[in-house]
């Protein structure tokens, strides 16, 4: 894949992230990091740039995908699009209208292309099943209970885990892979407040998500932007890209986000949920350094998860237990 046709794809990719048009200004500033981020390293030196053309408005969705011309490279740009609109919950109607307008600029085999929506909806009705899109006002202002912990739950081991397989999921090839990633980091945050007697629901789960600082959206783009850049990501004319554990992954990220996020969930509901957003923030940066560290240490065992997951494992741990 040439430079151009990375870009291309990157660039639909931002353009899905801001096609709700109502982004909070904490999560578009959570996608400048990532795209200064990833505009680091050598292969993504146009990624700010892009960033800038898209929330500018300098670039039309007909001139990103003109560049496409290889059938695999737009099966895997629509991929892409409908995965970083999944990201923050349903797609709304705006998000919908351009996956559409998308649809017909790249020209997809609508075979595929439904094949793969009904793989995404499937990871998005897991999601939903998984964990309440709301609970009763009652329930929810319900006081603080003493922490369950006791009771057998392991949280140290549960963040672990948890931390594990979404470092393995972002190893995986499959573009449909990273969307189990946020989906069980709530699932994880909400196995965190029932333990410490607070029912939480989707919403509530997502706001906390964002307040601590880690973007739903930027998060996707992060990962599909490392895997393309790293020729990791998807097919190109039927041809897998790259393989488990290769140079380009050197480092599973999503491990250290997750893991830093249960730590903090952890210490803010044990607290009775009275830190602030600045707090968080700053305790979800201290946590995420030695995190960081960790990832290295258990970059053996996130390589070994990654080679003994398939689409069936994965859906059952959206819908289940980790």
């Amino acid at each position: 894949m040439s430079p151009q046709e990375q870009q291309s794809i990157l660039t639909i990719a931002l353009l899905a992230g801001f096609a709700d048009g109502h982004k909070a200004d904490s999560e578009r500033e959570a996608i400048r990091r990532m795209a200064d981020s990833l505009g680091q390293e050598d292969a993504g030196a146009g990624l700010p740039r892009l960033y800038q053309d898209v929330l500018l408005k300098r670039v039309s969705l007909a001139t990103a995908t003109s560049s496409l011309q290889d059938a695999g490279q737009r099966q895997l740009a629509y991929e892409m699009a409908v995965c970083v609109c999944d990201a923050d919950g349903r797609q709304s109607e705006l998000e919908r209208a351009f996956l559409a307008e998308l649809k017909t600029h790249l020209k997809l085999d609508p075979t595929a292309a439904a094949a793969f929506e009904r793989e995404a909806d499937a990871i998005v009705d897991a999601a939903e099943k998984a964990v309440p899109v709301a609970v009763p006002a009652a329930v929810a202002a319900a006081p603080v209970v003493a922490a369950s912990v006791a009771a057998g739950v392991d949280l140290d081991k549960s963040i672990l885990n948890y931390a594990l397989l979404n470092g393995a999921l972002e190893l995986l090839p499959q573009s449909w892979a990273s969307m189990a990633i946020i989906p069980l980091q709530v699932k994880m945050v909400y196995a965190i407040g029932k333990a410490h007697g607070v029912e939480l629901d989707q919403g509530h789960i997502r706001e906390f998500i964002a307040a601590v600082g880690v973007g739903l959206t930027s998060q996707y783009l992060e990962q599909f932007g490392r895997k393309l850049l790293g020729g990791l990501l998807g097919k190109v004319a039927g041809r897998a890209i790259g393989g488990i554990g290769g140079a380009a992954t050197g480092m599973a990220f999503s491990f250290a986000t997750t893991y830093a996020l249960g730590q903090v969930a952890k210490r803010y509901y044990a607290g009775g949920r009275v830190m602030s957003t600045a707090l968080l923030q700053e305790t979800f940066q201290d946590l995420l350094g030695p995190a960081k560290q960790m990832q290295a240490q258990y970059l053996p065992q996130i390589r070994q998860k990654a080679a003994t997951l398939d689409a069936g494992q994965i859906m059952q741990m959206v819908r289940g237990g980790v």
